[in-house]
């Protein structure tokens, strides 16, 4: 009767010293408190995210938890610094006092797509960077609806530029598509801007046209222009 009381007091105590389970730390935190890296050499495959959750980590307390996979598209589609704009009509060429040979794009908050509208001014048009950080950032333009072969005279294209607490600089620019034949010329109209830069917050940027002095103001109730901006990395 003695060893059976003795047994089940160890039984009692041992599940009690086991409820939390630590691997390579003697202060497990969890129920299973791993110090170190994980492998995992198998798991099923599933052809749906439907009835799964995905596991994330913590990175304040090394916890792991599980999410809907719908939270995380919902996170991306509302993150401020995914932003995107379009302008298939209403299209307006503004001029730029320190840039002469510049015409900026009319881009206004009804414009956006993706993100937070207020990113865009209304009052110079410009996109205001919400986060420091490394930023894609696209810009494309098609002037008119078919081949412009006179673009060619003045070398014009499109073109970001930044301002940085009241400093301008050109972030980028982009000539129209086009060859020249000698007396033929021809031009596809449409130009776009890919790049990767490190942006402030409080960065303003401008997207316009450059050398834009021999395009009529007629065919741009026939072009489309759009940007877009987020963040990849700190």
């Amino acid at each position: 009767m003695k060893n059976k009381l003795t047994n089940a007091i160890f039984i009692i105590f041992s599940m009690a010293i086991f409820a939390q389970v630590g691997i390579k730390t003697s202060d497990p935190k969890s129920t299973l408190d791993v110090n170190g890296n994980t492998m995992i050499r198998q798991v099923p495959k599933t052809t749906t995210l439907s009835g799964y959750e995905i596991m994330v980590l913590n990175q304040n307390n090394s916890e792991v938890s599980q999410i809907d996979p719908g939270s995380i598209f919902t996170s991306i589609k509302t993150n401020p610094t995914v932003f995107s704009a379009k302008k298939t009509s209403g299209i307006s060429l503004l001029s730029l006092t320190l840039f002469s040979t510049w015409k900026q794009v009319n881009f206004v908050q009804a414009d956006t797509t993706v993100g937070t509208p207020t990113l865009l001014s209304n009052s110079d048009n410009s996109y205001i960077v919400p986060e420091t950080g490394v930023y894609a950032v696209g810009f494309y333009f098609r002037y008119g609806s078919g081949i412009q072969a006179s673009l060619l005279t003045g070398g014009p294209g499109i073109g970001i530029l930044k301002n940085t607490n009241g400093n301008f600089s050109v972030l980028e620019t982009r000539n129209f598509n086009g060859i020249n034949l000698g007396l033929l010329a021809l031009t596809i109209s449409e130009a776009n801007i890919n790049s990767i830069h490190n942006l402030n917050a409080g960065d303003k940027l401008y997207f316009g046209l450059t050398n834009s002095g021999a395009l009529g103001a007629s065919s741009l109730s026939t072009s489309a222009t759009s940007f877009y901006v987020y963040k990849i990395s700190n």
